[in-house]
């Protein structure tokens, strides 16, 4: 009877660590680092018609998120802030960047050494204007944020060059 009920708990249990493990898997959703929760958590990706992302953003934050635009040099809300916190992708809240890896670089637009966590961005190459550069966009719901470059400061050596327009901002306590 007891090797019996033993062997049922087994079961139940890598019955639940395979349906845990199969979340990963599964194509809609990824693993990303949540600055608030201070570890790994999985989500859902996000995906929307053009038409609903143009509803929720507004036409400017549409034209850069979706459309891979640029806000001009020195005009974006967060190229000066020094507020300690986090930075999130303003169409779907997902930790991008934090302020202790925020630096002045000179080119009007915020800039980081390194996102929170490599899952939570993505990149690919970019071809566009006669240049070859690597876009940065949101890895939950694909929005464009920038462009990263390899001329950035200590630790990394990368610059996120990120626009204002992809952002919105979540300060921390002092005890965060």
């Amino acid at each position: 009877m007891y090797r019996l009920a033993a062997t049922l708990n087994l079961l139940a249990l890598l019955a639940f660590s395979a349906s845990a493990a199969g979340a990963l898997e599964r194509p809609d959703t990824l693993k990303v680092y949540s600055v608030k929760d201070g570890g790994y958590i999985v989500t859902e990706k996000i995906e929307k018609t053009e038409a609903e992302w143009r509803e929720i953003l507004g036409p400017d934050v549409y034209h850069i998120t979706r459309e891979k635009g640029t806000e001009r040099a020195f005009s974006g809300k967060y190229w000066k802030h020094k507020e300690r916190g986090v930075y999130k992708c303003v169409a779907c809240g997902l930790d991008l960047f934090h302020s202790d890896t925020k630096y002045d670089s000179g080119t009007g637009w915020p800039s980081y050494y390194q996102p929170v966590a490599p899952e939570n961005v993505g990149t690919e190459t970019d071809t566009s204007f006669f240049m070859t550069r690597t876009e940065v966009h949101c890895s939950r719901c694909g929005a464009h944020l920038g462009h990263v470059f390899p001329d950035g400061p200590k630790p990394t050596g990368d610059r996120y060059c990120i626009n204002s327009a992809s952002l919105t901002f979540e300060a921390l306590k002092k005890e965060d």
